[in-house]
């Protein structure tokens, strides 16, 4: 069968047998950071961004896809342009074996788009869902914590720039002045 999907902001047909999940389906069609740890959906290392939802791909139907979004760890940066969670990750030395990493980062995607300054408890819950055996989970969860910061500080630096070219200047507390 053929199923139309947008990967990664491009729109594919991609082919795949009725039967086939979306984790095996993408890894056939060069989504390699999607890792299949168990073929049922349950060790988190499948997990990517679907309609805007953090789902573990393996075990999952790609008929039940269909026409979706899909967004991958492809999507986020490359090697010598990583996304600040990507970054935040290797800054914290959270990247052991690496095998779970691309779904405890998109895990980390979603949960930073919903919660822009997550508790501990909050990060330790949204990547629970990925079974890591490396790294005892306070490196990974160092590491949101950091992104989620760096985020908001690029988000911050954003909003200054734009304050700065409307014509509006900035006096030396940061507030705007125009």
């Amino acid at each position: 069968m053929k199923y139309t999907l947008t990967v990664n902001g491009e729109r594919k047909r991609i082919e795949a047998d009725a039967d086939a999940d979306v984790a095996s389906t993408l890894r056939a069609a060069g989504y390699k950071g999607v890792k299949c740890g168990c073929d049922g959906g349950v060790c988190g290392a499948s997990t990517v961004i679907i309609d805007g939802e953090a789902r573990m791909a393996c075990g999952l139907s790609m008929a039940s896809v269909a026409g979706s979004e899909i967004e991958t760890i492809e999507a986020l940066g490359s090697q010598g342009d990583l996304h600040p969670i990507q970054q935040a990750f290797v800054d914290h030395l959270a990247v052991q074996c690496g095998f779970c990493i691309p779904g405890m980062i998109m895990q980390t995607k979603q949960l930073l788009a919903e919660t822009t300054d997550p508790s501990e408890q909050e990060v330790r819950e949204a990547i629970d869902d990925v079974v890591c055996r490396c790294t005892g989970y306070q490196k990974p969860v160092e590491a949101v914590l950091d992104a989620a910061q760096r985020l908001r500080n690029d988000s911050a630096g954003i909003e200054e720039s734009t304050a700065m070219t409307d014509g509006g200047t900035l006096d030396s507390g940061g507030e705007r002045r125009d």
